[in-house]
């Protein structure tokens, strides 16, 4: 087999100290902030020239977490409870051959910085703190947007949105600017598909905290909340 070596040209700076409870899919969490930190070799504002044009970017990147030796030809999507096989290539499983994500963020902003060289504000990203990203393109909606589309077993899978109940004084615990962003992802149920518990105490790291929480049936709700 062919190797291919590729450079990590960024990586990813967001509230996500590890994987439990990153959204399952960019875009989810409109809220999320996030920022491209290019590496030393590749901070050249040249190489940006021109991006601040675009609304949206596809970032590609690996599923660094997820790195095997081996690889399978089906795997078991949450977005269908964790107990269906599909092929993989059917899916967006980050269990895959090469593990490369792919995601589509929307740029919020362009900074030039003076540690960091010109990084890029993003908003929906679904990626890990540290991720590395091996290419960034911009997002262009006469190709990519296909409005008669069809999007296999997630048109047809039930909707995981919970109802949240997250008491004021634990919310209030949150800056502010982040508050909005932690609502929504407790909503999309960021519970391994696996383990549904109605009994578990579940704990989200989020932003420097960890955000404690229960599920009975649909309802979520947030029972303690502490500075990491």
């Amino acid at each position: 087999m062919d190797d291919v070596n590729m450079q990590v040209i960024a990586r990813m700076k967001s509230d996500f100290p590890s994987k439990f409870g990153i959204p399952r899919q960019s875009g989810l969490v409109e809220a999320l902030r996030s920022t491209v930190i290019f590496e030393p070799e590749f901070r050249n504002a040249d190489a940006l020239r021109g991006i601040e044009g675009y609304s949206h970017l596809w970032l590609i990147w690996q599923f660094s977490e997820a790195v095997r030796q081996e690889w399978s030809p089906t795997v078991r999507p949450p977005r269908l409870g964790g107990n269906t096989r599909m092929g993989v290539f059917a899916t967006r499983s980050p269990f895959r051959p090469n593990n490369l994500g792919l995601s589509s963020v929307k740029l919020l902003g362009v900074e030039q910085t003076a540690q960091y060289g010109t990084v890029l504000h993003v908003g929906g990203a679904d990626l890990m703190d540290g991720t590395p990203i091996f290419d960034i393109k911009p997002y262009i909606p006469y190709s990519d947007c296909h409005a008669d589309a069809l999007g296999g077993f997630t048109d047809t899978a039930d909707a995981f949105l919970l109802e949240v109940n997250f008491p004021a004084e634990l919310l209030e615990k949150l800056p502010e600017d982040k508050r909005e962003a932690a609502l929504s992802l407790l909503s999309h149920d960021p519970r391994p598909s696996y383990q549904r518990k109605a009994d578990r105490v579940y704990g989200l790291p989020f932003a420097g905290f960890d955000i404690r929480f229960t599920v009975d049936n649909s309802r979520l709700t947030v029972v303690e909340i502490h500075k990491l």
